[in-house]
């Protein structure tokens, strides 16, 4: 039977009593702690420091605050207090004698062979925390340090917290209403309108939406037959059988067939596929295959291979990148010369990674919407830079992704079906010594898109924030798991080893991410809300009614909706101005109609000629000076690069504010009839109750004077306090970049970045 290890009975939970009444709280086993430990604050003081107690536990290291300060309003989450960190988000443990002027980085099952007088904690979620034990006695500083050390090293995956956290809920949900023992209630799909493309229903809908009539869901994979990586059920040419693809599965890696990806209105698809074993069958089976997707276009147009593995960085090149622009933003000091400091960005390469994969995926939209051509996209494994493209590609193609929901079921089904390995690449069972950010690179191309186009997007920069945290949290199945096989066959061996009864595994599970009420409140949950959206969905009052903006169908109308020679007011022949930062004007700088265009040149110029259309196709600006760096992300938890009152955050509370006011008036529209023969106006139109509004931020009373609220700062709704200073930057040239300014890569770049 399943053993259950008693709780010290030591321990008292210091959380909020919300959480101390959570399953969370009652499954947390505490390992190690230590008393009077002091978390430093500033590298320069010890003024601001904080009091407490750390503890290590089988889920997280907490830091209980001894006289915790009034907390101002910021993100609260319902799995983590303010100084907690996941034992899967620590990626190095140091440990530090200053005394002796020793230091050591702590892995599993090692020994510390001195009393340490501080700890250091370098978090993949970027940030860094120091504590020091000055008044605690060696022997608990050394155990709580080795502690740590241990358990965020799990040497197996059933050894992760969510593993025992399931176990637990399952045994203790016997003989109980089952609702009441998951996480906030959620069940398995209850509650969610993200697909999770684990059934056959999920793609039908998907072929539908997309009109890929010529495309038929597959189930040749279930019980994962064919492929170890591939989901069960996936969608196939119409034209190819189940027979033929068993055959062609044996020459390609991993046996992962070509997988559709997407439809153009138009009839072109996006495929992705792995690359093919034998050199000897490869024109065999390349040629069937390309066939195939051929006849399932309407006009039978020619099918484009992109051999991504050639075209762009590899995954040893974005880790080397990330590593790079992290030391700069949080480990080492802000650079007294802001030229120096932007210098260090560019030369991460970082953005010019993030900048090449953006620039690939436009030129991919040109053959999918501009020539009507399929598009295969080849990776050897297709299983990390596949699902960048794949997913970029849709997003600026099809506005259904830039909602909330369509972009989770992007997620889901370009990243968690398709095989990528989250689990790998977070470096979860701390297998590498560095994570390989792949999904990162992916938020951060998404980020970039949602700066230079903020009213096409339903969320915002911090939903993109807390999906990156979510990663860290070992309790949801979409980042814990190399592949659909891996989770099935994961929970069947832990069922097993815990005594589950054949037949209940199925009540066994991890609940994915997107339940957001597991980790956020109503409210906090208002803060993935944008309210510039005009996609649909998104309401507005026209003659004192409320109506609701459509999605085109023809994801590229304003391409093909006038003709060439008339299209944006002029004439064939009459100059036009490329917009500034064109995919063309960076195809060819020095573009002019008096050299014979290429049709891509065309295609990209007709488009950049026009006003955006935000509910149809978006094309990135893509010249270097036009890549950000995602400052939320990157700066969030440093001190120093907190801006009071600064920030985007300024300009996204007062559009909430009107937005929230624009909400209270239509709500009065609908409630209030005018004066008639058959109605009188309503009495007293209520404003919309709290738990129905959409924004963080309220409108303003007519009272109410005030500016922006003091807590607010550029780090909003993050709070870098108690993470470790380095040191005072008042007056650096730094604070003109925090404040706005572009990242001017080189004086090359200024001279090539004209009209």
């Amino acid at each position: 039977m399943f053993s259950v290890k008693p709780m010290k009975p030591t321990f008292k939970c210091y959380l909020p009593s919300q959480v101390c009444v959570s399953l969370l709280s009652r499954f947390t086993i505490v390992v190690n702690e230590a008393n009077f430990v002091r978390k430093c604050i500033s590298s320069e003081s010890s003024k601001e420091d904080l009091w407490g107690k750390l503890i290590c536990t089988n889920f997280k290291v907490s830091f209980i605050v001894q006289d915790a300060p009034i907390k101002e309003p910021h993100l609260s989450h319902l799995l983590l207090g303010e100084h907690d960190i996941p034992l899967t988000c620590l990626e190095q443990v140091v440990t530090v004698n200053d005394s002796k002027g020793k230091k050591k980085v702590l892995g599993s099952n090692q020994k510390l062979k001195f009393n340490p007088t501080e700890l250091i904690l370098y978090c993949k979620d970027l940030r860094i925390i120091r504590f020091c034990f000055d008044e605690a006695g060696p022997e608990s500083a050394r155990k709580v340090c080795l502690a740590i050390a241990h358990y965020s090293h799990p040497a197996d995956i059933h050894l992760l917290f969510g593993f025992e956290f399931q176990g637990r809920r399952f045994y203790e949900s016997k003989g109980t209403a089952r609702h009441h023992f998951l996480v906030n209630g959620s069940t398995p799909r209850g509650g969610l309108h993200t697909p999770m493309f684990d059934r056959p229903s999920d793609w039908d809908r998907e072929i539908k939406r997309t009109g890929a009539s010529e495309w038929r869901v597959c189930s040749i994979n279930e019980r994962y037959a064919i492929s170890q990586s591939l989901a069960e059920y996936i969608v196939v040419p119409v034209s190819l059988t189940d027979q033929d693809l068993k055959q062609f599965s044996k020459e390609f890696t991993d046996n992962r067939i070509p997988l559709w990806c997407w439809n153009h209105s138009n009839g072109s698809a996006l495929v992705r596929m792995a690359s093919l074993c034998d050199p000897l069958q490869h024109n065999r089976i390349e040629k069937r295959v390309t066939t195939a997707i051929q006849k399932s276009h309407p006009q039978q147009n020619e099918i484009l291979k992109i051999d991504l593995d050639k075209s762009l960085p590899n995954i040893q090149d974005i880790q080397s990148a990330f590593l790079k622009v992290r030391n700069i933003c949080v480990i080492e000091p802000f650079e007294e010369s802001e030229e120096r400091w932007l210098s260090s960005i560019e030369n991460s390469r970082w953005l010019e990674y993030v900048r090449a994969f953006l620039k690939q995926s436009a030129e991919i939209v040109y053959f999918l919407d501009g020539r009507n051509s399929s598009v295969i996209l080849q990776e050897e494994e297709d299983r990390d830079l596949n699902c960048v493209v794949s997913s970029l590609v849709q997003l600026m193609l099809d506005p259904h992704y830039r909602s909330r929901n369509g972009f989770q079921s992007l997620v889901q089904k370009e990243w968690v079906m398709a095989g990528h390995r989250f689990l790998d690449r977070c470096n979860h069972l701390k297998k590498n010594d560095k994570e390989s950010p792949v999904f990162m690179l992916f938020l951060d191309c998404v980020w970039q898109m949602i700066n230079q186009y903020p009213a096409a997007f339903e969320f915002t920069e911090t939903y993109l924030t807390v999906l990156s945290d979510s990663m860290w949290i070992p309790l949801f199945s979409t980042f814990l798991f190399n592949s659909s096989k891996q989770r099935s066959q994961c929970l069947m061996d832990f069922a097993k080893q815990k005594a589950i009864p054949p037949g209940e595994e199925q009540d066994f599970y991890f609940p994915p991410v997107w339940d957001w009420s597991q980790q956020l409140s109503v409210k906090d949950q208002t803060l993935f809300n944008n309210p510039m959206y005009v996609g649909k969905g998104a309401a507005c009052v026209q003659n004192g009614e409320v109506k609701s903006f459509t999605r085109k169908k023809n994801y590229s109308s304003t391409l093909r909706g006038s003709s060439a020679s008339i299209r944006n007011g002029l004439r064939s022949g009459e100059e036009t101005l490329t917009r500034k930062g064109s995919l063309i004007s960076e195809l060819k700088p020095d573009f002019s109609l008096i050299k014979v265009e290429s049709p891509a040149e065309r295609f990209f110029r007709d488009w950049f000629s026009q006003p955006t259309d935000q509910k149809g196709l978006l094309i990135p600006l893509l010249l270097p000076s036009h890549m950000a760096l995602w400052k939320l992300y990157f700066l969030r938890w440093v001190p120093e690069a907190c801006i009071p009152k600064g920030g985007t955050i300024t300009a996204y509370h007062k559009i909430c504010q009107l937005f929230d006011e624009i909400e209270s008036l239509q709500s009065q529209l609908r409630q209030y009839k005018g004066p008639s023969p058959d109605s009188t106006p309503l009495p007293s139109p209520k404003r919309p109750s709290s738990h129905q509004r959409r924004m963080y931020f309220r409108a303003k009373s007519r009272n109410d004077s005030s500016t922006s609220p003091d807590y607010l700062s550029s780090s909003f709704p993050f709070t870098p306090v108690g993470n470790l200073c380095r040191r005072s930057i008042h007056g650096t040239p730094i604070s003109k970049f925090l404040n706005g300014a572009k990242i001017w890569l080189s004086t090359e770049t200024l001279v090539n970045d004209t009209v």
